[in-house]
């Protein structure tokens, strides 16, 4: 992933998200796979940018290896 070698942690911005949260890779073949095959649904984009915004953040700390107990 550009600017993530060993991919993006969590907590941690991506580089490439452009002040108005868009996604400055978008449709440039530098853009991640992860990210092309990424369909956003209602239960992860929710009414609002806010409500898309805090379930990114808890989805993040869920899935942070810093804090995931085995």
């Amino acid at each position: 992933m550009p600017g993530f070698p060993a991919g993006k942690l969590a907590g941690v911005r991506c580089p490439h998200l452009t002040g108005d949260l868009r996604c400055a890779l978008f449709g440039t073949p530098e853009r991640p796979r992860v990210c092309v095959d990424l369909k956003p649904q209602l239960e992860m984009c929710g009414a609002s940018a806010e409500e898309a915004m805090a379930t990114l953040a808890a989805w993040e700390a869920l899935t942070d290896p810093g804090t995931v107990s085995t």
